[in-house]
């Protein structure tokens, strides 16, 4: 199933200016990797690029046949401290997934850590919006190099 699995990773913030861009960009890659066979869709149930994936990815399951979006979560409390619309929107994208899986049950510093690395360990091809450097994405991606993914940056333009 490896190889027919996208894993998502990206900042939990996007500036409002660069969202459309990003949502297009997002969409067509999407496309063109189901067109390559690929039909699961990993995220990670964060706010920002995750959840903008999610959408993404539920919006084009109605015309794509076979398209799954799968949630691969840190934790069952990973909401805690989120506004109360950011939790709705959660709790909506993940009644809609194909599948939901926990890497821990119980919030703990690793957890994080944990859903990425299992994101990256089970998918061909890593989309990410990654603008810098350092944390939590950047390792990811780095992950990803390292494990052999082919890495798609929305954030530098792409298709």
């Amino acid at each position: 199933m490896r190889e027919k699995t996208c894993c998502f990773t990206g900042h939990r913030k996007i500036p409002p200016e660069e969202r459309a861009g990003i949502t297009d960009r997002l969409e067509r890659v999407i496309v063109s990797l189901y067109q390559q066979g690929i039909r699961a869709y990993e995220a990670g149930g964060a706010l920002g690029f995750d959840a903008l994936a999610a959408r993404t990815v539920l919006h084009l399951r109605e015309s794509c046949p076979g398209m799954k979006l799968i949630l691969v979560l840190p934790c069952l409390t990973q909401t805690r401290g989120w506004r109360p619309e950011d939790v709705t929107e959660y709790e909506r994208i993940k009644a809609q997934a194909d599948e939901v899986f926990y890497t821990a049950q119980q919030y703990t510093r690793g957890c994080m850590h944990r859903r990425n690395r299992y994101l990256v360990d089970h998918g061909c091809v890593c989309v990410c919006y990654l603008t810098g450097d350092s944390g939590g994405t950047a390792y990811t991606v780095r992950y990803a190099e390292k494990q052999g993914l082919e890495i798609i940056n929305i954030a530098q333009g792409g298709p």
